[in-house]
């Protein structure tokens, strides 16, 4: 991975009454925001929390994704005219209150 790339994290939160339905999430969500997002992606990856940091702890995230880009300016152009659309199909899969930051790559 290239130094001083935008990487864009989204944190599902674990917790009494959280949900995600992740079937749900990498049939249809994710195909749907990367067509939205275009070109501008340069790599991507999912991850499913399945421990805490001590054996047979739950995970403090349920879920966490993660989206490359080249500058913020292209997360900026990708994400702003489709987040509403993107950001309004969470109640399909999550009924939790995402978490997200955008870091700039720098190892």
């Amino acid at each position: 991975m290239k130094t001083g790339v935008i990487k864009v994290s989204t944190f599902y939160p674990n917790g009494e009454g959280k949900t995600f339905d992740m079937e749900y999430y990498i049939r249809k969500h994710i195909p749907m925001a990367l067509g939205l997002l275009g070109d501008g992606v340069e790599l991507g990856a999912i991850e499913m929390g399945i421990s805490g940091s001590k054996p047979g702890t739950p995970p403090a995230y349920l879920v966490m994704s993660h989206i490359y880009f080249d500058t913020i300016e292209d997360f900026e152009k990708a994400f702003r005219p489709n987040e509403a659309e993107i950001m309004s199909d969470m109640p399909n899969y999550t009924n939790c209150e995402p978490i997200i930051q955008v870091s700039e790559v720098t190892v």
